[in-house]
C-alpha cells in the first residue's frame, strides 16, 4: 500500500469514527430521501378544488404560501385530508396546517416506533416516513416567536432515534428542548432531523453525498419558514450537521451560524460559508472530534477546524461540556451562550 493510500484510509477512518454519535459501529451506506414528499403524484393529479395544485417538485416555498393563503378553510382541510403527508411536508405552507396534517399521518402509520410522534401536545412541521424516516417538531409557539433557533443534529439520527431516551443532549429533540428551556417565552426552537443522517462507522460520515443532500432540504425548509412570515433563524449545528450547514450556509437566511463539535464545513474560513450570519464554533477539551485530522483528500474529510482562530469564527466557551454531545447540558456555559446567541445578544 502506498503512503498516499494509506494517509487516505487513516483521513476516512478517523473522521468517519469522530463525526458519529454512538461510537465504533459497523458503517453501513445510506441513500439519501431527495425530492418532493411521498403522495406528490396523486397531489398533482387530483383536480378536487377545480384547479391545479402547486407542483411540490418545482413550486417555490413562496407560490406555496400564496397558493394556501387564498383558499378557505374547508379547502386547506379537504387537501389536508386527502393528502397529508403532502400538506405536512410542504415548505411554505401555514405551520398550524403543516402541524394538523403531521399528526393526521402519524395516527394513521401503521409503524410502531412513530408512535410516540403521534402524542398530545407535540408539534411536529414534518415527518416523511421513507428510508429511516425524518421529522421536525417545534418547542414554543412558533408564530408568536420573536427569535427562533434551528437544531441540525448529526450521525445516527433519523425518526426513531429523534428523541431516545439514551443520550439526550445527542438528539434534535433533547438539544432543542434544553435550548428553549434555557431561553425566554418570545423564543421557539425547531429541531429539524430532515436528511438522512450516515449511520455508525463508514464513508458516508466521511464524506459530503448526505451532507449535499441535506443542505438542499434545509435551504428548503428554512425558505418554507420565511415565506410563512416567521423571524430569521439562529441555526445550530452539531457535528455531521456542520457539515449540512456549510453547504446550506448562504442560503440559509441564517442571522447566525453555530456550530459545536465540528469536523468540517467544507470551507476554508468564514469567508468560504459566503454568508452574511455570524459564525460561532464550540469545541470541549474532552471531544474526541478534536482528534480528527481536519483535511481534505479525493473527497474524504471536510476541511479546516472551525474552532481555530484561523477559520475566524467567533469562539463560544465550552470548558464544562462533556464529550461530543454535551454542548447541550444544563448548566453548561455553552448552553448559556447558545441561549444567549438564540435571544440576539450582541446583534
Amino acid at each position: 500500500m502506498s503512503r498516499f493510500t494509506r494517509t487516505l484510509a487513516a483521513v476516512a477512518l478517523a473522521v468517519t469514527a469522530a463525526t458519529g454519535t454512538v461510537g465504533w459501529a459497523s458503517g453501513s451506506s445510506q441513500r439519501a430521501v431527495s425530492g418532493p414528499p411521498p403522495g406528490s403524484t396523486a397531489w398533482r393529479a387530483d383536480g378536487v378544488l377545480g384547479r391545479a395544485l402547486p407542483d411540490p417538485a418545482h413550486a417555490t416555498p413562496e407560490h406555496v404560501h400564496s397558493f394556501f393563503a387564498g383558499l378557505t378553510a374547508s379547502e386547506r382541510q379537504v387537501l389536508l385530508e386527502r393528502h397529508p403527508l403532502v400538506v405536512g411536508n410542504l415548505d411554505g405552507a401555514p405551520l398550524e396546517l403543516r402541524y394538523r396534517a403531521n399528526a393526521h399521518a402519524l395516527r394513521a402509520s401503521p409503524e410502531p416506533r412513530y408512535a410516540r410522534l403521534a402524542g398530545p401536545g407535540r408539534q411536529i412541521l414534518a415527518f416523511d416516513p421513507r428510508g429511516r424516516g425524518q421529522v421536525a417538531e417545534v418547542f414554543g409557539d412558533l408564530r408568536s416567536a420573536r427569535h427562533v433557533s434551528v437544531v441540525v443534529p448529526g450521525s445516527d439520527i433519523d425518526a426513531g432515534t429523534f428523541d431516545r431516551r439514551g443520550d439526550v443532549y445527542g438528539t434534535p429533540a433533547g438539544m432543542a428542548k434544553s435550548l428553549h428551556t434555557a431561553t425566554g417565552p418570545r423564543h421557539a426552537v425547531v429541531a429539524w432531523a430532515g436528511y438522512t443522517t450516515p449511520v455508525g462507522l463508514g464513508l458516508d460520515a466521511a464524506s459530503g453525498s448526505l451532507a449535499e443532500a441535506g443542505a438542499v432540504r434545509l435551504t428548503r425548509f428554512t425558505a418554507g419558514l420565511a415565506a410563512d412570515e416567521l423571524p430569521s433563524p439562529v441555526v445550530f449545528c452539531h457535528s455531521y450537521g456542520s457539515v449540512v450547514c456549510g453547504l446550506a450556509a448562504s442560503g440559509l437566511g441564517a442571522t447566525d451560524l453555530v456550530v459545536l463539535g465540528s469536523p468540517g464545513m467544507r470551507a476554508d474560513d468564514v469567508a468560504g460559508l459566503r454568508t452574511g450570519a455570524r459564525v460561532w464554533a464550540a469545541k470541549d477539551a474532552t471531544d474526541w472530534i478534536d482528534d480528527v485530522p481536519h483535511v481534505r483528500v479525493a473527497g474524504l474529510g471536510h476541511g479546516a477546524d472551525p474552532a481555530e482562530e484561523e477559520f475566524g469564527a467567533r469562539r463560544i466557551p465550552a470548558e464544562d461540556a462533556e464529550g461530543h454531545t454535551g454542548y447541550f447540558a444544563p448548566g453548561t456555559d455553552s448552553l448559556r451562550a447558545f441561549a444567549a446567541i438564540a435571544e440576539g445578544a450582541s446583534r
